[in-house]
């Protein structure tokens, strides 16, 4: 996976995979993975994150 050099913000999720990197709303690649599964996992595991967090922002 290559380093990011912005943090990611609200606004770039959800994010997507294609062709083995995970990208932004925008297209713009965040990462780049060995495999176009792995680039899925990734992708699916940081949306599920940024919507407990905008719950939990929600809730509190």
């Amino acid at each position: 996976m290559t380093e990011q050099k912005e943090p990611l913000k609200p606004n770039d999720f959800p994010l997507e995979a294609e062709q083995g990197r995970v990208c932004r709303q925008d297209g713009k690649p965040i990462a780049r993975t060995n495999t176009d599964a792995m680039a899925h996992e990734i992708a699916e595991r940081l949306n599920a994150d940024e919507q407990r967090r905008e719950e939990d922002k929600w809730s509190a």
